[in-house]
């Protein structure tokens, strides 16, 4: 058996991890519980957001700060602007799945061609810098990221559930039709909602960035556990999405120091499973 300082540092990692699978799973929860429209490119397009904060910060030297604002307007403009394809050419829940993978192996593509295949690191001065708690370590920037992910996903629940574009865009996720004969322009909020959502993926990539070494094979590494998190966070519940997040990145941390960390992928899927089979109506 592991020491209990082993266990405690492998469940502090598990947690911030899981905070990150929260933040990268925010985006899309909403996107497919009340867009209906399930954005694999959302991967990729976090880890396009990663590789521009590596460039403006390792190749040009520019501050972080000038990242998010070329990140947030731009991916926000990317989000409305595949939206309206969709609309125009009228993609359902199963056809967005498809034409998003296609967009995602896209943008992996410019990646490769850009920035090319090799493993890049964002080196900043802060990369490494930690305290302790007791006889545990606790990374800056994990615990950053973590803190983000918590906010994002309480802030969105609250614009959700407590403001009137938040209830309009629920109604509109039940029943556009219904929606629309109270006055709710549900067309005007999808595409608000989808800009938001592409803007959060460019969030997750910042601190993707800042944390993780850099490969553009990575966007399929990701796919499979956020996926879960989503689904066991029930779609549109962004605060589910980082408490699922959290647990499943729990779990994987004490695999790791438990038993194997060649277990840790396999927590998702059983955690995943059976919830699903004790609940089938659980999406």
């Amino acid at each position: 058996m592991p020491s209990l300082t082993l266990v405690g540092q492998a469940l502090l990692s598990g947690l911030l991890a899981g905070g990150l699978y929260g933040l990268l799973g925010l985006g899309l929860s909403l996107s497919w519980g009340l867009l209906r429209l399930v954005n694999i490119a959302h991967f990729a397009l976090a880890f396009l957001g990663a590789y521009v904060t590596y460039q403006f910060g390792s190749v040009l030297h520019l501050n972080l700060a000038v990242s998010l604002l070329v990140i947030l307007p731009c991916f926000f403009g990317f989000g409305v602007g595949l939206h309206w394809l969709f609309k125009r050419f009228d993609v359902g829940e199963f056809g967005s799945l498809l034409v998003t993978f296609g967009v995602a192996v896209l943008i992996e593509t410019l990646i490769q061609w850009f920035w090319t295949a090799d493993f890049r690191r964002f080196e900043t001065p802060y990369g490494s810098a930690s305290f302790r708690l007791g006889a545990i370590f606790v990374p800056s920037l994990e615990l950053a990221a973590f803190a983000a992910a918590a906010v994002l996903a309480t802030t969105a629940w609250l614009w959700l559930n407590k403001t009137y574009v938040g209830k309009a865009l629920r109604a509109s996720a039940e029943d556009h039709q219904v929606a629309a004969a109270f006055g709710i322009d549900h067309r005007r909020l999808s595409y608000v909602l989808s800009g938001l959502c592409s803007a959060c993926a460019g969030i997750a990539g910042v601190f993707i960035a800042l944390i993780s070494t850099l490969a553009p094979s990575q966007i399929w590494a990701w796919l499979g556990v956020v996926f879960a998190v989503v689904i066991i966070g029930r779609l549109g519940n962004p605060l589910g999405a980082f408490i699922a997040g959290v647990l499943i990145g729990a779990c994987e941390g004490l695999a790791m120091a438990v038993l194997s960390p060649a277990w840790a992928p396999v927590v998702a899927f059983s955690i995943l499973i059976v919830i699903l089979l004790w609940q089938p109506k659980w999406l």
